[in-house]
């Protein structure tokens, strides 16, 4: 639980992406469920901790166009969830991110400048964030996948990313608690870690500063990609 604290912190901060650690690290001990209701208070301390440092870098003007849309994803999600185990829903989880990448690989080989401007763009992406972070805590691969589309330079897509993620995350706990997945137990747990958070989210501060900006992208894209294999197998 902390090195998944602790790789959380990172990923909020620094490096998104390295959250891909903690899926495997929780799935040794955990069901899929519950594991996904323990993770999320920890998420939402580093989210804070992300908000705070970088405030000033998030673009409130693409956040205004994915919001709305997240918020009915985490709607279609809950429902989902309600259903059906999140582990069923996983590989489709993958799958799309997969394709996704591939189109976004696709026009980087092609040295495509173009930065999609239609707002349908927004609103599949907003849509596909929501659903799968209320499924799965999964929605960083998509999150990625937008912000390097919109070519922001590493501070700004760490901001953005930080309120993108500070707001959903708060919306999915009265749900989550509805459906029994955060309990007095789990919060006991993630209070345990909270150094390892804090630790983390000032790792990712630190080696934010000191990653170029092509290796931040590069890094940011195979992260997102791992992620996407993990979910899929």
């Amino acid at each position: 639980m902390a090195v998944s604290a602790y790789a959380i912190g990172i990923s909020k901060t620094g490096l998104p992406g390295v959250g891909i650690l903690v899926v495997p690290l929780l799935a040794i001990v955990f069901p899929a469920k519950p594991s996904v209701g323990l993770l999320l208070p920890i998420l939402i301390i580093a989210d804070l901790f992300a908000v705070g440092y970088y405030r000033h870098h998030g673009q409130w003007r693409h956040l205004v166009k994915l919001l709305p849309w997240a918020v009915v994803g985490i709607g279609f999600g809950y429902v989902i969830l309600s259903k059906i185990d999140s582990q069923t829903l996983k590989p489709l989880i993958g799958l799309i991110v997969l394709v996704m990448l591939a189109i976004r690989l696709r026009s980087i080989l092609k040295d495509d400048p173009q930065v999609p401007q239609h707002g349908s763009f927004a609103a599949i992406m907003g849509l596909l964030a929501g659903a799968i972070t209320m499924m799965a805590n999964a929605a960083g691969p998509v999150m990625v996948l937008y912000l390097l589309s919109m070519r922001f330079p590493k501070q700004k897509f760490i901001g953005t990313a930080a309120w993108f993620f500070f707001v959903v995350n708060w919306i999915k706990v009265p749900l989550m608690s509805n459906l029994n997945m955060i309990t007095a137990t789990s919060l006991k747990i993630d209070l345990m870690v909270f150094p390892a958070v804090v630790l983390g989210a000032l790792t990712g501060i630190w080696l934010l500063k000191r990653i170029p900006q092509r290796a931040f992208n590069i890094i940011a894209l195979l992260l997102a990609a791992a992620a996407a294999i993990k979910l899929l197998f």
